[in-house]
């Protein structure tokens, strides 16, 4: 079990790197492509399944000059296959020549198919001080 929580904060840590690098390839390669896939940006609306959620990371990566990610974890938690990861992201980001800071809540959800882990769900909400 202790093995499992380690692999699964590689693969968070994997998403958040793909996300500070604005990496779409390392991105597509951590998601699963299940039609139950689900991300929620921080003020928007849910998107179902990869393509949806695709095309959210690429304006993302294509609008934001700069982007720097430090995470707090607060929770790991594995049950067999499926394994939640809760915690804070604090995101310093670049974007038309404004510097925006923010603290955000997020839930990460995993499911093992095979030998990986793959990100099913991510949802972040706005902390307002």
């Amino acid at each position: 079990m202790a093995d499992d929580k380690q692999t699964v904060l590689k693969a968070n840590q994997a998403f958040y790197r793909a996300f500070e690098k604005k990496d779409l390839e390392a991105m597509e390669s951590i998601w699963s492509k299940g039609i139950g896939c689900l991300c929620i940006h921080p003020g928007r609306d849910a998107l179902k399944g990869w393509e949806d959620i695709r095309d959210s990371w690429q304006q993302i990566f294509k609008n934001t000059h700069y982007l720097e990610i430090d995470t707090d974890i607060l929770l790991v938690a594995v049950s067999g296959d499926l394994a939640q990861i809760v915690l804070v992201e604090n995101v310093l980001q670049i974007s038309s020549g404004r510097r925006l800071e923010a603290r955000s809540m997020a839930t990460n959800l995993f499911e093992r198919l095979g030998d990986r882990w793959y990100l099913t769900h991510h949802h972040g909400s706005p902390v307002v001080d």
